[in-house]
């Protein structure tokens, strides 16, 4: 698989560095790893690449087209094939570890997890520390894991009750869990599945506790920091630690200087505690829920493709519109601070299925698929720049980015 190298952008500066600042003796001791898992849009196929050389390191062939959701841990993997009832689970083979003035990185062969989870139409895959919610839209339970014990091979934990068949979400917090509620005063025809109403809290054990909390048409969720939120019709939900009564839950209103909308999809800060929503096709909305202005609307240019937070760069957002003009949007400021073209524009228009480029995060790179051309291109997070390009076979469309830098000993 080969990998063509942009033009060297730093060489002058990294070699003026080395020679005015010795490197600390543990230097070498250090390393940084990136891997992109990539999901073709037309085989049913999951490949593992190292970022840095474009080598193939890895082909996981699967029981149908997947959709990828990368643990907290970035540890695993999960391929959800809603079409064929399993999700399969893949190991990313890094693993990270603090140790208070350094990190450990851990690096070994990705490998396709043994075993195979299965549920009638599994859709949304929760991750919060080492649970793992899998919900099933048409199963009427949400089956709940232990990340450690998927990479030892180990299975289900416990199953909790859905109240009955809908497309939703369930969330582990604690010793508790968020599940989304359906609607079932609502005439549905034989095929379909209710609209979501609201959402409950439900203990281990699956007992509720207090009232459902009114989220209509609930989608989207997200976690940041210690909050979880779920967008809805009226506003966006916000959970909250609630010790041990469980967590308190709190609609934050869209408000009247909002135009017409909701938020459908999120994302959620790692080292500042806000989200990021869409609100319709061309616009998206920074949320601080503890503000006395929660919401600041950002118009796009065109229809947002996808977008993604960077865990490092904490101020940077990354939004690909349908020109193919990737945006760097500014959280603190709320203010789009530089753009680029990257790709052939990718219209919105047709199914929401058709391939698309969809955004991953990896060190200073982000790494966009660009299924038109069989390629991933990398582009560097200050210049937008491309740096690189990935050929893979086929249409590569979803992916995620797992790794970072450690001491290895």
């Amino acid at each position: 698989m080969p990998i063509h190298l942009g033009k060297p952008m730093r060489a002058a500066a990294v070699l003026a560095l080395t020679a005015l600042s010795p490197l600390p003796a543990f230097a070498d001791d250090h390393q940084e790893t990136w891997r992109l898992f990539v999901a073709d849009h037309t085989q049913p196929v999951v490949r593992a690449l190292d970022m840095a050389s474009g080598k193939e390191l890895g082909r996981f062939d699967l029981g149908g087209y997947a959709a990828l959701s990368l643990s907290d841990s970035g540890k695993t993997i999960f391929a959800v094939q809603g079409d064929k009832d399993t999700v399969q689970v893949i190991a990313s083979g890094i693993a990270l570890a603090d140790h208070g003035e350094h990190r450990d990185i851990e690096i070994s062969d990705p490998k396709l997890l043994p075993g195979v989870i299965t549920g009638k139409k599994p859709g949304h895959v929760v991750t919060h520390g080492d649970d793992v919610a899998v919900f099933y839209d048409r199963g009427g339970k949400v089956d709940l894991f232990e990340e450690s014990a998927l990479l030892e091979g180990k299975g289900i934990a416990a199953s909790v009750d859905t109240t009955a068949a809908h497309h939703g979400v369930a969330v582990p917090m604690g010793q508790h869990i968020l599940v989304s509620v359906p609607n079932m005063t609502t005439d549905v025809k034989p095929d379909e599945l209710p609209p979501r109403l609201g959402l409950r809290i439900v203990d281990r054990e699956g007992k509720q506790v207090g009232d459902v909390a009114t989220c209509t048409g609930l989608h989207g969720e997200a976690s940041s920091a210690r909050l979880v939120a779920f967008g809805c019709a009226e506003g966006v939900l916000v959970a909250r630690p609630g010790g041990l009564d469980g967590p308190t839950l709190e609609m934050v209103a869209y408000g009247s200087d909002l135009p017409e909308g909701k938020v459908s999809t999120l994302l959620g800060g790692r080292s500042m505690q806000f989200f990021l929503g869409n609100y319709g096709e061309d616009k998206v909305v920074l949320i601080d829920p503890d503000a006395a202005s929660p919401y600041r609307l950002v118009e796009l240019p065109t229809r947002r493709v996808d977008f993604i937070l960077d865990p490092a760069n904490v101020r940077n957002a990354y939004i690909l519109t349908e020109d193919g003009k990737l945006h760097v949007l500014d959280v603190v400021s709320g203010e789009m601070v530089r753009s680029a073209g990257v790709t052939e524009p990718y219209s919105k228009d047709g199914h929401w299925r058709d391939p698309r480029p969809r955004l991953a995060v990896a060190g200073d790179s982000i790494a966009i698929t660009d299924p038109r051309h069989s390629l991933v291109r990398m582009i560097n997070t200050e210049t937008l720049k491309q740096t690189a390009t990935i050929s893979v076979e086929g249409m590569p469309f979803a992916i995620v980015a797992a790794g970072g830098s450690g001491a290895t000993h």
